[in-house]
């Protein structure tokens, strides 16, 4: 089968990217189903696998892909035959069992991520248990693919971890990426007031044309003193942030009292400089969220199917430009998501 491969561990990523037609179809374990790609979606994660994983041996070449749509062409035992041909979008965050605890502690489960930890979706054909796929019907491949693990990853971050109120003001750093339109939509969702940052006046533009309420163009400066005189001195209720280290003081300050701090990552670095007296002076609540649950990727795609949500896509590229597909992310250029089209 065809497959868009990362060849060997190096940077730039794409630099190393391929297409080949080698690879073995795989071939479905009992309680997992077989998909023809329709549409596979980049993330950050991608550029990970290429760069290494950091505590994880990653085989080269390896297939990445974390964000997939296709049809099911085949099933392994135990999975019904009435799956065959329907469109199915991945959860690629497999949850594994956790190692047993006592009664009065809650385990936390360990994850598997497709993609990562093993061939993903930037091939032909890719594998998934049954239990994490949905049945999207006729629902654009593109746009599904586009859709998954952002707003799954966002919705978590929101509405689970830091249990969103409908008309807070939300602050949103480094407006552009995947992660971060997902959160803009889901907040505009719940009515909420946003607040977007980002280097680039022109993805500010963009951003308030999707529904962003107000825009600061982040020199490298504090930029929580704006974010205050735009809340009247109070700040934002939330603070929902992927960049890390390069906007976390800010972060911090820009926080009302009783805030929430919700990070899922961190492409700016992972050691940031925090603040522990402001953290306990103003109750603020600092917590780290990833990826999600069926659950709560069901009810996400719920709003995909319904029409109230919809994903940015950036580009869309056939599987030979796969090169170019991971050289537009590695640049940090992309505004919204980018997809490779199988079909």
């Amino acid at each position: 089968m065809k497959a868009v491969q990362i060849s060997r561990q190096g940077q730039p990523v794409a630099a190393n990217v391929i297409l080949t037609d080698t690879c073995p179809c795989p071939e479905p374990a009992p309680g997992a189903l077989r998909v023809r790609t329709e549409a596979s979606a980049l993330n950050q994660l991608d550029l990970w696998v290429g760069r290494g994983v950091p505590g994880f041996d990653v085989q080269y070449p390896a297939i990445s892909g974390s964000d997939g749509v296709g049809l099911v062409d085949a099933v392994g035992e135990g999975v019904s035959d009435s799956w065959l041909g329907r469109r199915v979008i991945l959860n690629a965050a497999v949850i594994e069992s956790p190692s047993p605890l006592p009664d009065d502690m809650e385990p936390a489960p360990g994850t598997h991520m497709i993609g990562e930890h093993g061939p993903g979706t930037m091939a032909e054909f890719f594998v998934a248990p049954v239990e994490n796929v949905c049945d999207i019907g006729d629902v654009d491949p593109v746009e599904a693919a586009a859709f998954g693990l952002v707003h799954l990853t966002a919705w978590r971050m929101l509405v689970t971890r830091a249990r969103l109120r409908h008309g807070s003001t939300v602050l949103i750093p480094g407006i552009g990426g995947g992660v971060a339109l997902a959160l803009l939509g889901i907040a505009k969702w719940h009515g909420c007031r946003v607040i977007v940052t980002s280097r680039h006046q022109a993805k500010l533009d963009r951003a308030i044309e999707l529904g962003a309420d107000e825009g600061i163009l982040d020199d490298g400066s504090d930029f929580s003193k704006t974010v205050r005189g735009m809340t009247h001195r109070r700040g934002v209720d939330v603070c929902a942030d992927s960049v890390g280290k390069a906007v976390h003081t800010s972060c911090l300050k820009s926080l009302a009292r009783g805030g929430v701090f919700v990070t899922c990552g961190c492409t700016s670095g992972p050691r940031a400089e925090t603040d522990l007296a402001r953290i306990f002076w103003n109750q603020l609540t600092v917590v780290g969220s990833t990826m999600g649950d069926m659950r709560e990727f069901r009810e996400v795609l719920s709003l995909l199917r319904s029409g109230a949500l919809r994903p940015t896509i950036d580009s869309i590229h056939a599987s030979s430009e796969g090169a170019a597909a991971f050289s537009r992310l590695e640049s940090g250029a992309q505004f919204g998501k980018i997809v490779i089209d199988w079909r």
